[in-house]
């Protein structure tokens, strides 16, 4: 199954979202190069990857076969380089230019993706929280993907409470010896890099009980001398590989730290204050994530398109043939409308995050941030749970074929799910959304996202549905300011449809603000009329056919007395 880059969908997202300028020469070289490897050497392991899987072979983790070598030229192409700091080797190119890139290398090859977007966490964290000597001793090769990143959190007893981890990190001159285990550790132990270099967290003997007592501590494979030279293995080791649903060519490990005199660690950021400084590194995830829900629901839909293209089955309801192409269908082009529709939704919020990111960074500009914190939750959970359901309608496109694993389309299906379980569940996002983001500012970051939709709206395409689902949101903004104040328990409740809600009316938003700039153009008789037209019958699709699922979510918002009245105890 194929995999060709959407070009012309990601700069158009680029140039009209997220306001990348479109006099940019250097834009389209980067993307078409970053194509040719996603489309020739990533695509086309993605399937036999997913077949052959990681394998563990006397402690060593060998990658499926044609993986090390992938990643060598993905190396030499300073791909992983792309949105680092220069002071240590990176090209310092915006997020706003390193999303589109990524999103190819998700599409392409997911389970392969999961290494530099763990690495890329890394190194955000390094750079935020490390000291000079460890940014000195390790940036560099993992800025350039010579080394690799890992985050260890989870336990076997505590996944999403991490602050009930019994891993111990007992102190030892300049340094700690770790001992634990840790769970669901993405590229824990793999052939493909010199080096890995596990941000783990730990408790210190004198910690605090709760995440209150967490301290994170780096942890490499191999220990570094102060020249930079490795120097013999930690101890740490990989004890086993999960045999997941999915992403089979990525590795998911048990890793056990200590087995004998304990691994060596070095406390990054301050003693009990690991958790907050791991954030750094989970949100940057948490934005990635979100991405790989646009990724792979736009490989499903290439293939499907490409099927419903080829495949002849059923008569022409308009009569005159005996034997159509599927893609004729009027059911068969009300799925790939909703495919495409979301998939130009989700992508579009994902650069427009990802321009207000580079904002904040570049000028500290408050509203930005504010925009960003807001819009993360909202990024991770949606998109991811819209990648769950458009790699469904892919294999409903291909029926019979699509529940055979043969012809790939079951393969995304599995690879999307779980997206929406890691990196902070998508109920936890939806808390996070309605507890720290709504409650915390009686709602003022949203208020001010709804007043600039609604701006938008007005001077849009004249959709009725947009104001009404704007009316909705801004009802269910108020309930549930007014619930996390009053009754926490009710909230909770209504976090999951409100968040659902929002992401449904933000996708419209930014599909009404492609339309406007699609009739820009045409206005000007300027770019392709196939392609813009395709964007305005898109964003008038999702109003009459995706955007209605608002009201419903806003009507579930103030629905929770059930839930909030049983007692789990008759369930």
């Amino acid at each position: 199954m194929t995999y060709r880059a959407p070009i012309a969908d990601m700069k158009f997202a680029l140039t009209e979202i997220a306001g990348h300028p479109a006099d940019d020469d250097t834009l389209g070289p980067i993307l078409e190069e970053a194509a040719k490897l996603a489309g020739d050497v990533l695509a086309p392991i993605n399937r036999s990857g997913d077949i052959e899987g990681a394998v563990l072979e006397n402690g060593v983790v060998r990658a499926p076969k044609g993986f090390k070598e992938a990643y060598a030229k993905f190396v030499d192409g300073g791909w992983n380089a792309v949105p680092c700091d220069p002071a240590f080797g990176g090209q310092g190119l915006p997020w706003t230019v390193a999303t589109p890139v990524a999103e190819m290398w998700n599409s392409a090859n997911m389970a392969f993706a999961l290494c530099p977007l763990l690495n890329q966490g890394a190194i955000e964290l390094l750079s935020a929280h490390g000291t000079p000597q460890q940014k000195a001793l390790y940036l560099a090769k993992m800025i350039s993907g010579e080394w690799t990143g890992t985050m260890n959190l989870t336990e076997p007893h505590a996944g999403s409470d991490l602050g009930l981890l019994k891993t111990r990190a007992e102190p030892q001159g300049d340094h700690f010896r770790l001992k634990g285990q840790k769970i669901f550790i993405t590229w824990g132990e793999h052939d493909m890099a010199a080096n890995t270099i596990h941000m783990v967290l730990a408790r210190t003997p004198t910690a605090p009980a709760g995440s209150k007592g967490i301290s994170l501590f780096l942890v490499p494979k191999y220990l570094v001398q102060p020249d930079g030279q490795m120097n013999g293995r930690n101890d740490l080791r990989c004890v086993s590989i999960e045999h997941k649903l999915g992403i089979n060519g990525s590795p998911t490990c048990v890793m056990a730290f200590g087995d004998n005199d304990g691994a060596v660690g070095y406390l990054i950021g301050r003693e009990n204050r690991g958790l907050e400084a791991m954030f750094t590194m989970m949100n940057n995830e948490r934005l990635g994530v979100g991405l790989q829900g646009v990724a792979i629901a736009e490989r499903s839909y290439q293939g499907a398109l490409a099927y419903a293209r080829e495949r002849k089955q059923g008569r022409d309801i308009k009569g005159g043939r005996d034997t159509v192409a599927i893609v004729e269908h009027p059911d068969v082009k009300r799925m790939l409308l909703t495919m495409k529709s979301g998939i130009d939704a989700m992508r579009a919020l994902t650069y427009y995050t990802a321009a207000e990111l580079d904002r904040a960074k570049a000028s500290g500009d408050a509203a930005s941030m504010a925009r960003v914190d807001l819009l993360t939750p909202i990024v991770k959970a949606w998109n991811t749970d819209l990648g769950c359901a458009i790699t469904s309608i892919g294999v409903q496109i291909h029926g019979g074929m699509g529940f055979i694993e043969e012809i790939g389309a079951a393969q995304h299906f599995r690879d999307a799910r779980i997206a929406p379980i890691y990196e902070g569940t998508n109920g936890i996002q939806a808390q996070d959304l309605a507890f720290r983001k709504v409650v915390r500012d009686g709602g003022k970051a949203m208020r001010a996202l709804i007043a600039e939709m609604d701006a938008d709206f007005a001077d849009g395409m004249g959709y009725p549905s947009e104001k009404a689902s704007l009316d909705a949101l801004e009802s269910a903004t108020a309930y549930l300011v007014k619930a996390g104040q009053e009754s926490p328990e009710a909230a909770a409740a209504a976090a999951t449809p409100y968040l659902a809600l929002v992401g449904t009316v933000v996708g419209q938003w930014m599909l009404t603000r492609q339309a406007k700039a699609a009739q820009r153009h045409l206005d000007a008789g300027t770019g392709d009329r196939a392609f813009l037209e395709l964007k305005i019958t898109l964003a008038r699709f999702y109003a009459q056919n995706t955007l209605p699922q608002a009201m419903a979510a806003a009507m579930a918002v103030a629905g929770g007395a059930e839930i909030t009245a049983l007692d789990e105890a008759v369930l």
